[in-house]
């Protein structure tokens, strides 16, 4: 593996096929009432579409900061802040326990009461209210959908990449939602977005150098969170001088090694991002809320 000082991360993945999503995102807009938008509540503003309020337009949403039970709470709690001073409207969920679905129902009828009302007047009580659910790829759009039908109606893996196709899925009496692929952008506004998105796994490990990517999120995790990686993997502080001398010092602490005694970092590299993305490091938001961007 290189030295630290030749690891950076150069991310720019925007398949053909999310091009293709996103125009039929455009179109299907037409369709419903109000829209979940799902961030990843680890890194709220990186997973947060630049595009979406061009492609939204005035179309009513809901910000849903999902996987909060892997995030801080403290953190969780600024971000929510800073999206409602934006004028909308945010909740926490955990898809997988399933804390604060249900929930989301109730504030889209809240949202979208003066619609209801509308509808009711018309002689049309009752009327099935449509929900679009996007978000980046593998941010828990799926799992939400399941949580909300209280039965398996959309595909759950977790990587990017699963949702191809559109699904119209029943909830109770009245409500629709629409399942839709992961999209991401074409540009990264910074390195920084890019490197958050593909630490969180919404980029494809398949398409990126998996030990520059640990070596990357290692450093982060040194000036955010370093008593985490000391006591997961039993370092001292002469191994958090960088990311790529955590690593090595981790993967000997494992016991990781190849042929001829040279340490297996890539295979450290996979059981560190893995284990990240599990919470088995606890609760750790990457993205520090900017209260000043209120």
């Amino acid at each position: 593996m290189q030295n630290n000082e030749n690891t950076k991360m150069n991310i720019n993945w925007f398949p053909g096929h999310m091009k293709k999503a996103e125009r039929a995102i455009i179109e299907d807009l037409k369709q419903v009432d109000i829209v979940f938008v799902i961030l990843d509540a680890r890194i709220p503003g990186a997973s947060f579409n630049p595009d979406l309020n061009e492609i939204l337009g005035d179309k009513p949403r809901v910000i849903v900061l999902n996987r909060s039970d892997l995030a801080d709470a403290n953190q969780s709690a600024k971000w929510q802040k800073i999206y409602e001073s934006k004028g909308y409207t945010v909740i926490l969920t955990d898809a997988v326990s399933g804390k604060g679905v249900n929930r989301s129902i109730n504030v889209v009828r809240s949202v979208l009461k003066e619609k209801i009302l509308q509808y009711e007047q018309k002689g049309m009580k009752g009327r099935t209210l449509r929900i679009m659910v996007i978000g980046v790829p593998n941010v828990g759009k799926s799992t939400l959908i399941n949580k909300l039908a209280k039965r398996k109606v959309a595909t759950v893996a977790d990587r990017p990449g699963v949702t191809r196709g559109r699904q119209w899925i029943k909830v109770g009496n009245e409500i629709e939602l629409l399942d839709t692929p992961g999209v991401l952008w074409p540009r990264f506004e910074s390195r920084d977005t890019g490197e958050l998105l593909a630490i969180t796994g919404a980029i494809k490990d398949d398409v990126l150098d998996k030990q520059t990517l640990a070596v990357t999120f290692l450093n982060r995790m040194i000036s955010m969170y370093p008593d985490a990686i000391k006591t997961r993997y039993k370092l001292s502080d002469t191994d958090l001088v960088d990311g790529f001398t955590a690593l090595n010092a981790a993967a000997k602490k494992r016991g990781f090694l190849i042929s001829g005694g040279e340490l297996d970092t890539e295979r450290m590299a996979s059981v560190l991002l893995d284990e990240y993305r599990g919470g088995v490091l606890g609760r750790m938001t990457l993205e520090i809320a900017d209260e000043s961007a209120e």
